[in-house]
């Protein structure tokens, strides 16, 4: 009997996919539908055998796309379809069956990540019109973070913006921080530690992770708060945008834009917003790439730094994301930032073993962890269990 869970990730002209059997042994089919919409759509991804494979699928919307997936599924029809959904505001504290109602709430949430929920929203009525009587659970970035307490998630504003509008930080890569947070208490042998977890991307974001539950995290009402970012400012003076306004005569729409897409390591570097690049760039003198990596390395830290308020012990810090998996240079900046927290880092382990995969980089005291991420792994699990609680 089929028991995997096929994860949908959608974007405006992509979809992630991943089929993921409940069996860890068992081979796990993923890909990616990309360019949607324009007449050179195209799947690519990795079949049973390992194999990778790509096909055009020409001028393909949404649900082609997803029956050109369902043909590269090997004929094994998912249990269930879970649903990667970006913002679920105050209301969705966890997992949730997808019915009509549910889908009217994320469409009112639509406002708080309009360039997510919308997206998230047209993958989920396609996978519903092509699987009609199976179960399908939403899981949502923000989930994760609704332990925050009131001290950490409300803005000093007017309480009306709060009541009325829902204007407080809500949080982000819940997925990732309660995987990686999880993995680290299996691996440390603590039950519920108190942990520092970086996921280190083109976005960014930090969580304080206590006995399970996040209480406290670096993104707020936006994924723009927080960590400078790939191409993301992440948090500057909130004059700034009046200030752009008045003397350069900028729409709030072209700030929106530079904020989200022109800065961060893109912007500091005037290169790129790739760390391997950067690094590269570095090593041969470049200023501007120089520049980039100590801001986002200090942006990392002083984040970390002010999350350990939360936590009523710090057992560790972990690493994860694509820069966070990967970036030895970025990982040994950032700790050396940290003197005051007791990290010993190993430098020889750091940067000559623990490239893109899970392992230990203390030399001893508290815990310093890589963790490759698995977002799909944990909303299947999350689906899972829903469909579990939904049956007892």
């Amino acid at each position: 009997m089929e028991t995997s869970v096929l994860v949908i990730n959608c974007g405006s002209s992509s979809i992630k996919y991943a089929l993921v059997p409940k069996d860890p042994a068992r081979p796990r089919l993923s890909g990616l539908a990309e360019r949607l919409g324009s007449s050179n759509a195209r799947l690519k991804g990795t079949d049973s055998n390992g194999e990778t494979f790509e096909q055009s699928l020409g001028a393909a919307d949404h649900t082609e796309a997803l029956e050109a997936i369902l043909g590269r599924l090997e004929g094994r029809l998912p249990v269930a379809v879970g649903h990667r959904i970006v913002h679920g505001g105050e209301r969705f504290t966890r997992a949730t069956l997808i019915d009509d109602e549910v889908v009217a709430a994320i469409e009112q949430t639509a406002t708080l990540a309009p360039l997510h929920n919308p997206a998230n929203l047209t993958g989920l009525a396609a996978t519903r019109r092509l699987f009609p009587d199976l179960p399908q659970v939403a899981v949502f970035d923000t989930a994760f973070h609704q332990s925050l307490p009131p001290r950490a998630y409300r803005y000093a504003l007017p309480e009306a913006l709060y009541r009325d509008h829902g204007i407080r930080r809500y949080g982000f890569h819940g997925t990732s921080h309660a995987y990686v947070s999880r993995r680290a208490d299996a691996l440390s042998g603590l039950e519920g530690g108190g942990w520092l977890t970086a996921h280190l991307g083109n976005g960014c974001s930090t969580c304080a992770v206590w006995k399970g539950q996040s209480l406290d995290t670096s993104m707020g009402l936006t994924p723009l708060e927080g960590l400078v970012m790939g191409t993301r400012s992440g948090d500057v003076d909130p004059g700034l945008h009046a200030h752009l306004s008045r003397q350069l005569g900028w729409t709030i729409e072209r700030i929106y834009e530079v904020l989200n897409r022109g800065s961060g390591l893109l912007g500091l570097s005037g290169l790129t917003n790739d760390v391997r690049e950067l690094e590269a760039a570095e090593a041969e003198g470049h200023p501007g790439a120089a520049l980039a990596i100590k801001v986002f390395c200090y942006s990392v830290a002083k984040s970390l730094a002010a999350l350990s308020c939360a936590l009523p012990r710090l057992d560790g810090l972990v690493f994860t994301g694509g820069i966070g998996e990967n970036s030895p240079l970025v990982r040994e900046q950032i700790i050396a930032l940290l003197p005051h927290f007791g990290l010993q880092l190993n430098r020889t382990v750091n940067s000559e073993t623990i490239r893109g995969q899970e392992g230990r980089i203390d030399a001893g005291g508290r815990q310093l962890w890589v963790i490759p991420t698995d977002e799909e792994g944990q909303i299947a699990t999350e689906t899972r269990q829903r469909l579990e609680e939904t049956a007892a």
